[in-house]
């Protein structure tokens, strides 16, 4: 995508806090193990802009005014903001409500044509469409209606057959160890009606044979094993330890540039400041314009009233 598009990578710090502003010392050590994870996966800061949501107040400013073209209900039946109450056991923050206009804020800021997401956050894209649509109706023409973009694979199970979410649990991270990744991939989640390797399993639902739909290179082998679990003539301790071998390789080149950049502290807050200046200009612009046209005064001119 990066010789395609105009790309920024958000690091959503605001976002954090949302559910986890008890830790607020966290966020400065996850925000490089982060940066790490994306350029050793392959995002090129000569390419893309790493933008620092929290160093831009137009991020949150914006996410204010467009607050208010939104309803309470209309939060509320955002399918992942029901899913994350009950499975966090939340009481949900105004904060956490309204973290979907954020979002939108993050993206409309930039007036993005196209989004890259998961399934499951199509439906907070499709929140952004609505917002920018009803801004447009009522202040004029301003925001394009931004597009999800999917990969072949839009969405990949956690190890525990839940949404893949790091507040679960249930991830498998770039940081981790190769043992790590291997006891994770032995404690997935698989077919639970089938108790024992003679029984016939189920494929479909299944989140081992999702990864290995994913990263196994041999798709022949991965076939083999699917018609032999449907009828009872393979476990799933074999084929768990398969999965550990493919993912292992696959996350070892990985891993090792990781490696690198995380060793450069330095290197990765010079990255996030460059990306930060490099859109400025832009949130800035967009801001002004959106102040402007909902009849907000800007301090600056006020000689001229």
């Amino acid at each position: 995508m990066q010789a395609i598009y105009d790309c920024y990578f958000l690091v959503a710090d605001i976002h954090v806090l949302t559910t986890d502003y008890e830790h607020p010392g966290e966020i400065r050590s996850n925000t490089l193990e982060m940066l790490a994870d994306w350029l050793a996966a392959g995002i090129d800061p000569l390419q893309s802009h790493i933008v620092l949501q929290s160093a831009l107040p137009q991020h949150a400013q914006l996410a204010l005014l467009l607050a208010n073209l939104a309803t309470v209900a209309r939060l509320e039946r955002v399918p992942t903001y029901k899913e994350q109450v009950q499975q966090l056991n939340l009481n949900p923050s105004l904060g956490f409500l309204a973290y979907p206009i954020l979002q939108t804020a993050d993206i409309l800021i930039y007036k993005a044509n196209a989004v890259p997401v998961g399934e499951d956050q199509l439906p907070h894209l499709e929140l952004a469409r609505e917002v920018a649509r009803r801004f447009n109706l009522i202040f004029g023409d301003t925001f394009p209606e931004p597009e999800g973009l999917l990969s072949q694979t839009p969405r990949l199970p956690g190890t525990d057959n839940r949404a893949m979410h790091t507040s679960y649990g249930n991830t498998i991270a770039l940081r981790d160890t190769p043992e790590d990744t291997t006891q994770k991939v032995m404690n997935m989640f698989t077919d639970p009606t089938r108790i024992h390797a003679s029984d016939p399993g189920h494929v479909e639902g299944n989140p081992v044979f999702a990864y290995l739909d994913l990263f196994d290179p041999d798709s022949a082998e991965v076939e083999d094993f699917k018609h032999r679990y449907r009828v009872g003539k393979i476990g799933d301790v074999q084929i768990k330890r398969r999965l550990a071998v493919v993912l292992n390789d696959y996350l070892a080149p990985l891993r090792r540039r990781r490696a690198e950049f995380i060793n450069q502290p330095e290197y990765l807050i010079e990255v996030l400041r460059q990306g930060t200046q490099a859109a400025l200009p832009t949130v800035q612009a967009t801001f002004e314009e959106v102040r402007q046209k909902m009849g907000l005064i800007q301090l600056n001119r006020l000689a001229a009233i």
